[in-house]
């Protein structure tokens, strides 16, 4: 008579742990559903995409050279930091768009048109005011984040957006894009920002490519 007893209390005590497995499995996924840094990953992942479609299309009809260069540098700094978030999402649980929003799509449409002189202002002029964004929710993410991995990951690559901002507005400069007082007061301050940043990112790991 013992053992059947024993069978049905070992049963309850399996079932009992199947059940608290579940509920666990329940809270962790649901913990990533509901990750503070949700809303980050998402733009970031969508302008990341974004730079990469308008860098090819710079690299292929600019007619400046150094804006052929400057394109260039968006899709392969951008290509490895979309990487690098794709596999930090993962680690996060979190599921990222695999296309740049309905904005950014609009915007290479009109880019695609262009050619020449007119493409190289019109891209440029995007590319301030994109980095100027992009480095503004980057600081963000680097001081706020809640997630050590990805405030690590806003940090090493924030200093990377910076240079392609201080970039963005010579190359500006050089075919014609006249900067707003607010523009070339980001400039200078990014500059003073990257000159006092670049001891403490010689000992940290890079971010996007830097070349």
């Amino acid at each position: 008579m013992r053992k059947p007893v024993l069978m049905g209390t070992t049963a309850i005590i399996a079932g009992a742990l199947l059940s608290l497995g579940v509920a666990s499995a329940a809270e962790h996924n649901s913990a990533k559903v509901d990750h503070p840094e949700k809303q980050f990953f998402k733009e970031a992942a969508q302008d990341g995409i974004a730079e990469v479609a308008l860098g090819r299309l710079a690299a292929k009809q600019a007619a400046s050279e150094d804006v052929k260069k400057f394109g260039q540098r968006m899709v392969d700094d951008h290509s490895k930091a979309n990487d690098e978030l794709k596999y930090l999402a993962q680690s996060e649980g979190i599921t990222l768009p695999v296309d740049m929003d309905e904005k950014a799509k609009a915007t290479q449409q009109r880019f695609a048109k262009l050619s020449g002189t007119d493409f190289d202002r019109a891209y440029m002029e995007e590319m301030v005011k994109g980095h100027m964004k992009d480095v503004t929710a980057f600081e963000q993410e680097s001081e706020q984040a809640k997630d050590p991995d990805v405030k690590q990951w806003a940090t090493k690559t924030l200093l990377t957006l910076k240079e392609h901002l201080d970039l963005a507005h010579k190359t500006a400069e050089k075919v014609g894009v006249k900067l707003s007082a607010a523009e070339t007061s980001s400039e200078k301050a990014i500059n003073k920002s990257t000159r006092g940043s670049n001891d403490a990112a010689l000992s940290a790991p890079s971010g996007l490519s830097v070349r």
